[in-house]
């Protein structure tokens, strides 16, 4: 048996609004919001009675999603947001954009600092890190072809 497709990639935020704002200005459109909560939810993560508030967000071209989650309960208990690009378990999410420069100067605007510079590989790529709401690493490449 294969898988089917990857659903979506989920990231725990605290600023739920100011993400989703980030990642629409980014070119995500927001598939919906729910509020996760109880019991059932917790046997699924582990974590017991819970209450989430979540927001997924989908790529233009309907393939990928972001599912964004701000617990209420239970509390965080860890953060990885400041984990260099070489830490181990989940680090970056990375999107295809039209113009590296123009997005850079768009995201600007949610506070996303460029991590390293712009570079260029080959003739195939333009490629950046930057530091997005709440620290997240976010990649950005520009196909040159």
């Amino acid at each position: 048996m294969v898988i089917k497709r990857m659903d979506n990639v989920g990231i725990v935020v605290e600023d739920l609004e100011a993400t989703i704002d980030f990642f629409r200005d980014l070119g995500l459109e927001l598939e919906g919001r729910a509020t996760i909560e109880g019991e059932w939810a917790g046997r699924v993560t582990g974590l017991g009675d819970q209450h989430v508030e979540i927001a997924m967000m989908r790529t233009p071209d309907g393939h990928s999603r972001l599912e964004l989650s701000r617990f209420i309960s239970p509390p965080v208990v860890a953060d990885h947001r400041k984990a260099p690009v070489n830490a181990l378990g989940y680090l970056r999410a990375m999107f295809t954009v039209d113009d590296v420069d123009e997005t850079l100067e768009r995201l600007s605007a949610h506070g996303a600092q460029l991590v390293g510079e712009v570079v260029q590989y080959k003739d195939a790529y333009r490629l950046c890190y930057i530091r997005g709401p709440e620290g997240l690493l976010i990649g950005l490449a520009q196909e040159l072809s």
